[in-house]
């Protein structure tokens, strides 16, 4: 897919998404440098074999240390970068002060390394709890149905979505005042092998648990989209490295939200029956606090592919994927 490999720094490498994002970059022939405060492998582990894992460098290092963000990028010749890191919804409901150091600060310290090596252009991640409620936006719906991003106002309502408004608003900053060009992804649900913590975690945990031959409540309902960890990974590399139709695409602080089939989780509980016979997976009736799906015309004008497994084999690969672990 790339054919000269390259040196990336991904920041949050011991996560789900880091995990992907790293058995990708091998794959292409790259070089990745994880970066995480934790030393916790067992997510990347789960996907890559020993001797694979031996062409990766993993350094430990906390986002909120300025120097150790500059040097890990500095001191490993780093081309590309692809941020990750985060503290989640939950960890940020729990110690606020914390989450806004780790996402809003962390973040700042990302764009000041890339503009310390000379690196032009970065990905990083963004979030749709940037948004409200879907009774938030009754006027900003697309010719689809379904939320635009062109139309909808930014109204979240946890710290995490709050930290994530802010990490925009930086990388428009660094573009005005730096032209330091980057691209954010607004993810939903992912899921997949090594998703296993966070709100929208649960539909992973019940596939998870039907590998296991277990019964799983997953405690939210409603209707939402669904985003396969692989693609998502694979869709940070293509940003990081600009891979857009129009080269020039790639200026500015570009944001794109994720799209695809809006399903009911529901549906999904039954697609995991399904892959497992004789496992029960139930539902709650409340939805999650988020408009139930959004608009990506923008990220298919946008970029060169969209990559976006369908839905019952992205569940049937995860289950088979932890069965065989």
């Amino acid at each position: 897919m790339h054919s000269v490999s390259t040196r990336v720094l991904v920041t949050g490498s011991m996560g789900c998404l880091g995990a992907w994002t790293i058995k990708h970059l091998l794959e292409h022939g790259h070089t990745p440098v994880g970066f995480d405060l934790s030393g916790d492998r067992r997510r990347v582990e789960a996907l890559l074999p020993a001797d694979e894992l031996e062409a990766v460098r993993f350094v430990r290092g906390d986002l909120t240390d300025q120097d150790q963000v500059r040097n890990v990028v500095l001191d490993n010749g780093c081309e590309r970068i692809i941020h990750l890191a985060a503290l989640q919804v939950p960890f940020c409901r729990a110690n606020p002060s914390l989450g806004v150091s780790v996402n809003v600060q962390g973040t700042v310290h990302v764009f000041e390394a890339a503009k310390a090596a000379g690196i032009s252009h970065l990905a990083y991640a963004s979030s749709i709890a940037v948004y409200g409620p879907d009774s938030d936006y009754a006027s900003a719906n697309g010719p689809s149905g379904l939320i635009s991003n062109a139309h909808a106002a930014k109204r979240p309502r946890t710290i995490y979505g709050v930290t994530k408004v802010a990490n925009e608003g930086t990388a428009e900053v660094y573009w005005r005042d730096h032209q330091l060009s980057s691209v954010a992804l607004r993810p939903y649900t992912v899921y997949g092998v090594g998703r296993d913590q966070g709100v929208t975690s649960e539909p992973s945990q019940a596939m998870a648990a039907a590998a296991r031959g277990e019964d799983f409540h997953i405690s939210f309902g409603g209707e939402m989209q669904f985003h396969f960890a692989s693609d998502v990974a694979r869709q940070f590399i293509d940003a990081a490295f600009a891979r857009f139709k129009d080269p020039g695409a790639s200026r500015g602080a570009r944001v794109f939200d994720l799209g695809g089939p809006v399903v009911s989780v529901a549906d999904v509980a039954a697609l995991i029956e399904r892959a497992r016979p004789g496992v029960k997976v139930t539902v709650g009736d409340a939805g999650l606090p988020f408009p139930r799906g959004f608009d990506d015309a923008d990220l298919r004008g946008t970029v060169e592919h969209v990559y976006q497994t369908p839905l019952e084999d992205g569940v049937r690969q995860t289950i088979a994927a932890l069965q065989a672990a």
